[in-house]
């Protein structure tokens, strides 16, 4: 029986991180578009990576500190989103954290 807690725990605790690294991941990608966009102001990725990840639950914890970043060039941007993910089982802690990538929008010519 102490096995079969054990299992049903640790199985828990890993969906769980799961569940955080694809919240990090959606929040990233969601910061990248907002801030690729053509002219977008500079703090608009992490702007959205927070609404996003303050509505998308306690999955991921400990983001707000130091919170989204993202890094803009002439051609592309950056953005991270770090944390920990939801502990089921006290005492451990598996940090997470996730980056996306993507091209600015911009003119060239032909």
């Amino acid at each position: 029986m102490p096995a079969i807690l054990v299992m049903l725990f640790a199985s828990i605790q890993v969906a769980a991180v799961f569940v955080a690294r694809s919240t990090a991941l959606n929040a990233a990608q969601s910061a990248v578009n907002a801030q690729r966009l053509h002219q977008a102001a500079p703090n608009a990725g992490a702007e959205r990576a927070t609404r996003f990840l303050n509505q998308a639950g306690d999955w991921l914890v400990g983001w707000e500190n130091p919170g989204p970043s993202c890094v803009t060039t002439a051609t592309d941007v950056t953005c991270s989103v770090t944390g920990r993910s939801l502990s089921i089982v006290p005492g451990v802690s598996f940090s997470i954290r996730q980056t996306a990538h993507g091209t600015v929008e911009r003119w060239t010519e032909p």
